[in-house]
C-alpha cells in the first residue's frame, strides 16, 4: 500500500512539473525541419499555376538565456510552373547557391515569454534573405496562455499589429496542446503594407464597403509538448490564404496561397558555448521592406554594368523605332527604365554626353530617364538647368514628367526647392510656369503620405503668393494661387483668404482671373479641411455683390467637400430668394445632376441634393439653358467596382452674351479609388470686351442675321480689345494636377494673323516652312511615357514580399516625309500661292503601342512567381500618298496608292500568364498562360454563351468565339475587316473575372482585295468650281425633275387648292431653270491607261427667289454600269423642307420622299410636322427597319410616352410637335401600326423662343426650332 502510494505521489509530482507554456532552451539544440511553399493560380482545374518552394534544415541553439543562433542546412529551392497534376516541381540549383550563401551565415534573435524580439545578421546578407528568416521565426512567435481556452490579443506579428484569437485544445491520449491562432491580416491597425504610385488619386471609402479587391486570411496551428522547461513545439503549421480581383473579389478572384511547416526533429544539449560573429540589428519580427525600385515585377535580368546596357538598349530602341513604332519594343523600354533606376548620377552624366549630339539618342534618354524617381534625376536636371544645354520644350517636359514620378519623401521635396530659384526656371514662360506647378503637385503628394503635411514643404509658394500681392502683380498671383491649388496644403488657407473679398481682413480689389484663381485654388484642400473650406466658400456665395461667376465658383468647391444635409438645406432656402438667375440655374442643375449621381463618393450628397430638388423644382424647375449650367453624367457597376463620371459647367452672367468660363472634366472610378482624368477649361475675358453686353443687330435667337452681326463685331476686334487684355485663357489639368495654363492676348494673336496672311512676305515663318518643303523635309519623333506605376507590398507568412502592381505605358511615334512642287512659286508674298498649283508628295506614319500589365504575386531581387496579365493595344496608321491642289481653279486631286499587303491599323490582345522568373537565369523565364492554349474535347464540359452560365458541378464552361467580318470592294481592290477571338474557360461563380481571364484578339485590318481589274492607284478628284456637267447628266437631270413634278401632283391631289397652285407653279419654275454645278467628287480605280472605275458625285443647285433647290447625283462610272442615286431638295419661304430619294438603275428602283414644314392656322396652336414616305426600298432597308421598330414601344414607354394600336398609312412614318404652352411642346409620332404620344414635354427654351415660333414662321426660326 505504501509502495502505491509513493509511486501516485511521484506521478502527481512529474505532471505538476511539465509545463505548457512555449518557451526555449538556453542549454538545449532544436533541429528543425522547415518547408516553405506558395502558390498563385485560380484555384480551379486545368488552370496553370505558378509555385516556388523552399526546404531546409534549422537548428536553434542557445546562448544566452534571452539569446539563441539560428544556423540553416541543406536549402533547396523548387519552382513550378505549369498545371497541377501535369507539371511537377524543377530545382534551380543555381539560384539555391546563391541564396545559401548567405542563409549558412549564423543568425541571432532575442527571446523572451514566447516571442521573438530583434533579430541580428551580417551586413552582407540581404534584406531579402534576413525577412525569409523571419518567415522561420515567425512559428516561435506566439502567445499560449493555459489558464483559457479562447482569447483574442493584438500582438505584433510578421505581418505587424493585428488581432489574434486564440483557441486551444489538448489531447487527453498523448497529452499534447493544439494551439489554433488566427490572425486578421485584412483589418491589421499597423500593417506590414506599403503603397506607391498615384498619389493623386484620391482613396474612397464607400466604395471599399461595397466590396473589396482583396482579402486575407492567416492561421497557424500549433502541437505543443509539454516538458519540464515549458512547451516545446513539436510540430507546426501555417496557412495564409489571399484572394485578390481587378474587380471585387465576390465575383471570382486569383488566389494566392502560403503554406508552411517545421517539423521537429531532435532536440540536444548544447555541447560548448557558442562563439558570435559581429552582426548588425536588423529589426524585430515585423516584415521589413526594402526599396524595389529597381525591381519591377514585370520583367527581370542581369542589373549588372547597368550604363553600358543602358546605353546600348536606348540605341536599339532609336533604331528599331526609327520609322514606325515596333510594338515589340514596350517590355525593352521597360527593362531600360529599370537599368536607368540602377545607374549612379555620374553613369547619367556619362550617358547625357554620349547622346546629347543625336537627337534621336537625346529624346530617347530625356523621356526615359525621368523614370528614376529619386534624388539622381534632381541632380542630373539641377546641371542641366545651370549648363543651360536644355531646349524650353525639352526642359518643360523632363521637369513635368521627373516631378510627377519623383517620390515624395521629406529630402526629395527639400532638394526640389532649388529649382524655384535657378535663373534657368525663368528664362521662359513655360519653364517657369512647369517648375511652381510641378512643386504644388510635389507638395500635394508628399502631404498625401504625411499627415500633419510640414508647412515648411508649402513655403515658397506661400512666399511667391504674399510677395506677389504685395506688389500687385497680376500673372505672378495667378501663377502662385494656381501653384498652391495644385498643393491643396491645408495651411495656405490664410493666404489664399487674403484674396479673396468679403473673407480677407482687407477690402480687396483685384482682376476677375485673380479672384477666380483664388477661389479654385481651394479645390483639392476641400477634402482635407472640409469645415474651414465650407465656412470660406458658403461666405463667398451668399455676398450677392459678388460676380456672379465668383459665386458660382465658390458654390462648386462648396460641393466639393461633400456638405451635410444640413449645409444643403442653407443653401437650398438662399436659393429660393435668389435673384441672380445665372446663379439659380447653376446651382438648381448642379443639384439635379448631383442627385442622379450612383457613384459611391456621392451616396449621402445625392440623397441631400434630391430633397434640394424637390423644394426648388416648382419655381426653378423650367430655366432655359440661356443661363450658366451644370451638367454631370456618372455610373458605377458594384460587380466591377469601376465606374465613370463627366462633368461640364458653362458660366455666364447678365452683362455678357456668350459664356465667360466653360470647363469640362472626366473621373474614373476604379478600385476604391478616384482618378482624375484630363480636365480642360476656357475663359473668355477678352472675348467679352470684344462683343460687350450687345451687339448692334443680335437678337438672341442665333438665326443668320445673328451670325452675321457677330461676324461684323468680329471684325473690328482690334479697337474694342486693350493691348494688354487677355483674350481667351486656356489651362488643362492631369490627375487633378493643372500643369499648363497660357494666356492668349492681342499680339499673340496678331503674330499668328500675320504669319498666315496673303501679304505676307520672305520674313513669314510660313514662307520659310514652304520653302524648306520645296526642298523637301524629314521629321520624325517618338514619346515613351510610364502613364502610371501603382505598387502595393504586402507581407506574407513566409516573409516573401505578396506585390500587386499595375503599369500602363505608351509609346508614340510620328514620321512625315513630304516634298512640294509650286507652279509657279511665289516671289514676293503668300497670296501668290493663291494662283499657283501645288504638287505635294508624302510618306509617314502615326500611330502608338500602349501596354498594360498587372503583375500579382512574390517579386524579389531573386526571383518572381505570380500570375501576370499583359494588354497590348497597338494603332497604326501608314501613308503614301499624292496631290495635287489649284486654288483658283478649285479642283484637288488626291492619288493612293494601293498598298498589296495587309496593313492592321488597331488590335487588342491579351491574356493572363503563370510567370516564374529567376535573376540567376533570367533567359529561363516559364510564362504559362493559365487557361490551356488548346481546348481539349471533353464531354463534361459546357460550351455556351458566357450570358447564360448553367452550374454545373465540377464542370467548367469554355467559350471559344472566332469571328471575321469584312466590308470589301471589287472596284477600289480594298476592304475592311474586323477579326476577333476569344477563348474563355471560367466556372459560373467566377462573373466578372471571367470576361478577361484567357486569349483575347481583336483587330481591325485594310486589306487587299481581288479586282476585275488591274488597279495601281485610287484618285479623289474634287472640283469646287461652277460649271456645267455632261449632256447625260443634264439629260438625267431633266427626266428626275419631271418625275418629280409628277411625284408632287400626286400628292396634291389631297391638299388644298391653293396650296396646289403654289406648288405647280413653283415646279414649272424649277423645269424653266438651268442648274449649276455646285461641287463634284470622283473617286475613281486607277490602273495604266485602262478606263477608270469608280463613283462620281455631283450637287447642282437651282437658284430662284422664292425657292432654293439642290439636286445631288451618285453616278457609278464604269462599263456596263446605270447604277445611280438622286436626291432632290427643295425650301421655299413658307418654311416647308422637301427632298426625294431615287437610287438603282437609272434612279428608277427604289424611292422615298421626306417632308417638314410649320404650321399656323387661325385659331390653332403652332405646329412642326415631319413626315417620310417610301414607295419602294430593299430588303435590307425593310429588315433593318423592323429590328429598329421592336426597340421603339419599350424606349418610348422609358420616356414617359404612351401607345396607341390604329392604322396609319402603311408606308409612311409622321411626326408632329405642338407649341401647347410657353414652356411645353407636345409630341405625336405615327408608326403603320400604332401611334406613341406625350404632352406637355417641358422645353427650356428662351422665352422668346416659342413667342417667335408662334407668330413668325421663316425658316431661320425652323432651322433654330
Amino acid at each position: 500500500m505504501r509502495g502505491l502510494v509513493l509511486c501516485c505521489l511521484v506521478a502527481l509530482a512529474t505532471c505538476q512539473s511539465v509545463r505548457y507554456d512555449f518557451s526555449l532552451n538556453p542549454k538545449k539544440t532544436y533541429e528543425y525541419r522547415y518547408e516553405g511553399l506558395v502558390s498563385f493560380g485560380l484555384g480551379m482545374p486545368n488552370m496553370a499555376e505558378s509555385r516556388a518552394k523552399i526546404t531546409c534544415k534549422v537548428k536553434i541553439i542557445g546562448v544566452t538565456a534571452q539569446t539563441f543562433l539560428l544556423q540553416v542546412s541543406d536549402l533547396a529551392f523548387e519552382e513550378f510552373n505549369g498545371f497541377p497534376g501535369k507539371t511537377s516541381f524543377t530545382a534551380a540549383p543555381k539560384l539555391t547557391q546563391r541564396i545559401s550563401a548567405q542563409l549558412i551565415k549564423p543568425f541571432m534573435f532575442d527571446f523572451a515569454g514566447g516571442h521573438v524580439g530583434n533579430i541580428h545578421a551580417s551586413a552582407e546578407v540581404s534584406d531579402t534573405v534576413v525577412n525569409i528568416i523571419r518567415g522561420v521565426l515567425s512559428f516561435f512567435h506566439v502567445t499560449v496562455k493555459t489558464t483559457q481556452r479562447v482569447y483574442e490579443l493584438e500582438e505584433v506579428g510578421i505581418h505587424g499589429m493585428c488581432q489574434s484569437n486564440y483557441a486551444i485544445e489538448e489531447n487527453q491520449e498523448t497529452r499534447d496542446m493544439t494551439v489554433t491562432q488566427v490572425v486578421d491580416v485584412t483589418n491589421c491597425r499597423e500593417k506590414a503594407a506599403k503603397y506607391s504610385g498615384m498619389a493623386t488619386a484620391v482613396l474612397d471609402d464607400i466604395a471599399k464597403q461595397k466590396g473589396s479587391s482583396i482579402v486575407s486570411t492567416m492561421r497557424y496551428v500549433y502541437t505543443i509538448k509539454a516538458t519540464s522547461e515549458g512547451g516545446q513545439i513539436s510540430r507546426a503549421h501555417g496557412l495564409e490564404q489571399q484572394l485578390f480581383s481587378p474587380f471585387n473579389v465576390k465575383g471570382g478572384s486569383f488566389k494566392m496561397t502560403a503554406a508552411k511547416e517545421i517539423v521537429l526533429l531532435d532536440v540536444t544539449d548544447t555541447p560548448s558555448a557558442v562563439t558570435v560573429s559581429p552582426m548588425e540589428n536588423r529589426g524585430n519580427i515585423v516584415y521589413k521592406f526594402m526599396d524595389a525600385t529597381a525591381h519591377l515585377p514585370i520583367v527581370m535580368q542581369n542589373l549588372d554594368d547597368p550604363v553600358s546596357k543602358a546605353v546600348e538598349l536606348v540605341k536599339r530602341l532609336a533604331v528599331a523605332n526609327a520609322y514606325q513604332i515596333d510594338s515589340s519594343t514596350s517590355e525593352d523600354t521597360i527593362k531600360l527604365y529599370q537599368l536607368l533606376r540602377m545607374v549612379p548620377c555620374e553613369g547619367l552624366e556619362v550617358m547625357w554626353k554620349q547622346f546629347a549630339a543625336n537627337d534621336e539618342h537625346r529624346r530617347w534618354f530625356l523621356d526615359t530617364v525621368v523614370e528614376v524617381s529619386d534624388a539622381r534625376i534632381l541632380k542630373f536636371l539641377e546641371t542641366r538647368f545651370h549648363t543651360g544645354d536644355l531646349s524650353a520644350s525639352e526642359a518643360v517636359q523632363t521637369l513635368l514628367l521627373a516631378f510627377h514620378h519623383l517620390k515624395a519623401i521629406p529630402e526629395l521635396v527639400e532638394m526640389a526647392k532649388m529649382f524655384l530659384s535657378v535663373p534657368f526656371s525663368k528664362s521662359n514662360v513655360y519653364v517657369w510656369h512647369t517648375v511652381v506647378l510641378s512643386y504644388g503637385s510635389l507638395v500635394y503628394k508628399y502631404c498625401a503620405n504625411y499627415t500633419p503635411c510640414p508647412l515648411d514643404a508649402v513655403q515658397p509658394l506661400l512666399d511667391l503668393a504674399t510677395e506677389s500681392f504685395r506688389n500687385k502683380n497680376e500673372d505672378d498671383m495667378v501663377l502662385a494661387l494656381r501653384a498652391l491649388g495644385n498643393a491643396g496644403h491645408p495651411g495656405s488657407i490664410k493666404t489664399i483668404m487674403r484674396f479673396l473679398p468679403g473673407v480677407a481682413a482687407n477690402p480687396v480689389d483685384l482682376p476677375p482671373r485673380v479672384l477666380n484663381a483664388a477661389v479654385q485654388s481651394m479645390r483639392l484642400i476641400a477634402p482635407r479641411d472640409p469645415h474651414a473650406i465650407q465656412d470660406i466658400s458658403m461666405s463667398l456665395f451668399l455676398q450677392k455683390e459678388l460676380p456672379t461667376e465668383m459665386r458660382i465658383l465658390a458654390f462648386i468647391i462648396l460641393f466639393d467637400t461633400k456638405p451635410p444635409m444640413a449645409l444643403v438645406s442653407t443653401v437650398t432656402a438662399h436659393l429660393q430668394e435668389e435673384k441672380d438667375l445665372h446663379v439659380v440655374s447653376f446651382a438648381y442643375s448642379y443639384l439635379r445632376s448631383m442627385a442622379r449621381s450612383r457613384t459611391p463618393d456621392n451616396t449621402y450628397l445625392s440623397t441631400a441634393c434630391s430633397i434640394a430638388v424637390k423644394i426648388l423644382a416648382p419655381k426653378y424647375g423650367r430655366l432655359s439653358y440661356h443661363f450658366s449650367r451644370a451638367v454631370r453624367f456618372d455610373w458605377f457597376n458594384d460587380d466591377f467596382l469601376i465606374g465613370t463620371a463627366a462633368e461640364g459647367f458653362m458660366l455666364k452672367n447678365a452683362r455678357e452674351i456668350f459664356p465667360t468660363e466653360v470647363t469640362m472634366k472626366g473621373k474614373l472610378y476604379f478600385i476604391g479609388r478616384i482618378l482624375q482624368l484630363l480636365e480642360l477649361g476656357f475663359r473668355a475675358d477678352g472675348i467679352k470686351d470684344i462683343f460687350g453686353s450687345s451687339i448692334p443687330g443680335f437678337k438672341g435667337d442665333f438665326s443668320l442675321s445673328d451670325f452675321q452681326a457677330i461676324y461684323h463685331q468680329i471684325q473690328n476686334w482690334e479697337t474694342q480689345l486693350k493691348s494688354n487684355k487677355t483674350l481667351l485663357q486656356v489651362y488643362s489639368r492631369a490627375s487633378g494636377q493643372e500643369w499648363f495654363y497660357a494666356d492668349i492676348n492681342r499680339e499673340f494673336v496678331r503674330s499668328v494673323i500675320n504669319a498666315i496672311s496673303p501679304s505676307g512676305g520672305k520674313d513669314s515663318p510660313v514662307w520659310a516652312a514652304i520653302e524648306n518643303l520645296q526642298k523637301g523635309i524629314s521629321w520624325h519623333r517618338t514619346k515613351s511615357f510610364l502613364i502610371f506605376e501603382v505598387r502595393y507590398f504586402q507581407a506574407t507568412t513566409l516573409g516573401l514580399p505578396l506585390e500587386i502592381s499595375k503599369y500602363y505605358h505608351a509609346l508614340n511615334g510620328i514620321t512625315v516625309n513630304a516634298k512640294a512642287e509650286i507652279n509657279p512659286p511665289p516671289t514676293e508674298r503668300l497670296g501668290q500661292l493663291l494662283t499657283s498649283e501645288i504638287s505635294l508628295e508624302t510618306d509617314g506614319f502615326v500611330g502608338c503601342t500602349k501596354d498594360f500589365w498587372v503583375f500579382y504575386g512574390i517579386n524579389t531581387e531573386l526571383f518572381q512567381s505570380g500570375a501576370e496579365m499583359k494588354s497590348k493595344i497597338p494603332t497604326a496608321i501608314p501613308w503614301k500618298l499624292s496631290g495635287k491642289v489649284n486654288v483658283r481653279e478649285k479642283k484637288f486631286v488626291l492619288d493612293v496608292p494601293l498598298s498589296k499587303k495587309e496593313v492592321q491599323l488597331i488590335s487588342v490582345s491579351s491574356n493572363v500568364y503563370a510567370v516564374s522568373r529567376n535573376n540567376e537565369e533570367p533567359a529561363l523565364s516559364k510564362i504559362t498562360p493559365m487557361m490551356p492554349s488548346a481546348i481539349d474535347s471533353n464531354d463534361e464540359v459546357v460550351r455556351m454563351d458566357p450570358a447564360v452560365v448553367q452550374p454545373e458541378t465540377g464542370a467548367p464552361n469554355t467559350w471559344h468565339p472566332k469571328v471575321k467580318m469584312c466590308t470589301e470592294s471589287n472596284i477600289y481592290g480594298a476592304g475592311l475587316c474586323v477579326e476577333s477571338e476569344l477563348r474563355r474557360e471560367y466556372y459560373h461563380e467566377e462573373y466578372p473575372l471571367y470576361y478577361f481571364l484567357g486569349y483575347t484578339n481583336m483587330a481591325l485590318k485594310a486589306v487587299p482585295v481581288q479586282t476585275n481589274k488591274a488597279v495601281d492607284k485610287i484618285r479623289i478628284e474634287v472640283n469646287a468650281g461652277r460649271g456645267h456637267h455632261p449632256t447625260s447628266t443634264q439629260e438625267l437631270l431633266e427626266t428626275l425633275r419631271k418625275l418629280t413634278k409628277e411625284a408632287a401632283m400626286k400628292v396634291q391631289m389631297s391638299s388644298e387648292s391653293a396650296s396646289s397652285e403654289i406648288d405647280s407653279s413653283r415646279h414649272d419654275t424649277m423645269l424653266n431653270s438651268t442648274p449649276e454645278v455646285v461641287f463634284s467628287i470622283r473617286a475613281l480605280a486607277m490602273a495604266g491607261n485602262q478606263k477608270p472605275e469608280g463613283y462620281d458625285t455631283a450637287v447642282y443647285y437651282t437658284p430662284e427667289s422664292k425657292l432654293q433647290s439642290t439636286q445631288l447625283i451618285v453616278s457609278q462610272v464604269g462599263d456596263s454600269t446605270n447604277w445611280k442615286m438622286c436626291m432632290d431638295t427643295a425650301v421655299d419661304n413658307r418654311a416647308e423642307a422637301k427632298a426625294h430619294i431615287r437610287w438603282g438603275a437609272e434612279c428608277q428602283s427604289f424611292e422615298m420622299s421626306l417632308r417638314a414644314d410649320t404650321a399656323r392656322l387661325p385659331g390653332s396652336k403652332p405646329t412642326l410636322k415631319a413626315k417620310v414616305h417610301w414607295t419602294r426600298i430593299p430588303d435590307d432597308m425593310v429588315e433593318l427597319a423592323r429590328c429598329v421598330e421592336t426597340y421603339i414601344p419599350g424606349m418610348a414607354f422609358l420616356l414617359g410616352f404612351k401607345q396607341q394600336h390604329e392604322r396609319n398609312p402603311k408606308q409612311e412614318v409622321s411626326a408632329s410637335l405642338v407649341a401647347s404652352s410657353e414652356d411645353s411642346i407636345n409630341v405625336r409620332i405615327q408608326f403603320p401600326e400604332y401611334t406613341v404620344y406625350r404632352q406637355a414635354i417641358p422645353v427650356p427654351l428662351p422665352p422668346a423662343s416659342l413667342q417667335d415660333f408662334k407668330y413668325n414662321t421663316t425658316m431661320e426660326n425652323l432651322g433654330y426650332m
